[in-house]
């Protein structure tokens, strides 16, 4: 039977450990404007009101159809004065790529409304 050397072992381990792990793709953060909107019939085929927590997404993200695969996804967004969970209900056709627009209810737990557009970082 031949013998191993802890190196010889390590080298191994550590060389089948580097073979078997993937690359894992990390949820990088978005930073863009919040705004709030008057909340209705959504693109995602849903009515909501303005009482719940749910923001509409860029075009750039939503795409042009009904379906997008960010529709029913709960976001993060934080601002410097909070932090509210929001689900994805809209279509924003005014926002730049990373800007979202919530719902007043949303809105009032990063901001005053008389703030009107605040800065923001966001997260699925």
């Amino acid at each position: 039977m031949k013998s191993f050397t802890a190196a010889t072992v390590f080298s191994f381990l550590a060389f089948f450990m580097s073979a078997q792990t993937a690359p894992i793709e990390a949820r990088g953060s978005m930073s863009g404007d919040a705004t709030y909107y008057d909340v209705g019939l959504g693109s995602c085929g849903d009515t909501n009101s303005n009482d719940e927590m749910v923001v509409a997404l860029s075009s750039d993200l939503m795409g042009d159809s009904a379906g997008s695969s960010y529709c029913g996804k709960s976001i993060t967004v934080k601002s410097k004065s909070g932090s509210v969970k929001v689900k994805v209900v809209d279509t924003c056709p005014g926002c730049s790529k990373e800007d979202v627009d919530l719902s007043p209810s949303a809105f009032e737990k990063i901001a005053k409304l008389s703030e009107g557009r605040v800065s923001v970082t966001w997260s699925i």
